[in-house]
């Protein structure tokens, strides 16, 4: 490894740059979890991806009726672990950090009608073989662009930093930023670098269901389309399976909603071709 992480003449964050690697893949930490909890989660994720609306006493009930003894409080922790909260309007839907400044829902009556109009962020929860993962996608509401992803097995605000950067460099600026109140997002890093760029910050309040809709469509389709199907070992493979994924979504999936175009011809105005390599999967 090349990164000097006792500081030196540069940051750490700008040594990665400089040698095109993710920060997030520096501070690595192995994830300790029993099998048990393994399959617990992946069969939590794969519920709430069905019914997404299911809080702790249903998904308790459905894991009841699997066969599996378990109290209502392992499957908080369990569900708090993951990232996962019912999308319904509850008195609380996320944990800011008490530290950090919490801001106003700005898109209730705007009606979205252009590209980087409105940008989103969330993280979800990824199975993999060996442990699991978290990912966070930033994507154009108007188009359903991703514009930037990153994968990581902690949730600190790295990755979600590193996502970001690489929305801005590659697609510059939107009108206003929308996310949740998680403490990734609402960090003096990841605030500060919106604020620099004179981008307007919206934060999801009450009603998340509908406030966050685009990016729960996109884990939908990120998980019935490429994670269940492909299986993928740990983050290395993941990563390189999900930017082929990713590639496609943009490029080569119809979206209905879109009136059958692609991300890609809404967002930039390109012209649809097929992309050159074939990828192996099911995108029925």
């Amino acid at each position: 490894m090349l990164i000097d992480k006792e500081g030196g003449r540069f940051s750490i964050r700008k040594q990665c740059r400089l040698l095109d690697i993710n920060l997030s893949t520096i501070y690595y930490k192995s994830v300790g979890i029993s099998d048990e909890d393994k399959t617990l989660m992946d069969l939590l994720d794969q519920q709430h991806t069905i019914t997404p609306f299911y809080g702790v006493i249903k998904m308790r009930e459905y894991l009841l009726r699997l066969g599996y003894k378990i109290g209502k409080d392992r499957v908080r922790t369990l569900l708090r672990t993951m990232g996962l909260v019912a999308v319904c309007p509850t008195r609380k839907t996320s944990k800011p950090h008490p530290e950090h400044k919490i801001y106003p829902y700005l898109l209730r009556g705007v009606k979205v009608d252009r590209p980087n109009q409105v940008w989103s962020a969330d993280i979800t929860y990824i199975r993999l073989l060996q442990g699991f993962a978290y990912l966070v996608a930033i994507i154009d509401w108007f188009s359903r662009y991703v514009l930037g992803w990153r994968l990581s097995n902690t949730l600190d605000d790295e990755f979600c930093m590193e996502a970001l950067d690489e929305a801005l460099l590659r697609h510059g600026f939107p009108e206003i930023f929308n996310s949740d109140q998680g403490s990734q997002f609402t960090s003096n890093d990841f605030t500060g670098r919106l604020l620099l760029n004179k981008i307007q910050i919206s934060m999801d309040g009450r009603g998340r269901v509908f406030d966050n809709i685009f990016v729960e469509r996109l884990w939908r389709s990120v998980k019935y389309e490429n994670i269940y199907i492909m299986g993928y070992q740990d983050i290395p493979e993941a990563r390189v399976g999900l930017k082929k994924y990713f590639d496609l979504y943009n490029n080569e999936r119809f979206h209905e909603s879109l009136g059958y175009k692609t991300p890609a011809e809404v967002y930039l105005g390109r012209q649809w071709r097929p992309m050159r390599q074939l990828y192996l999967g099911n995108f029925s």
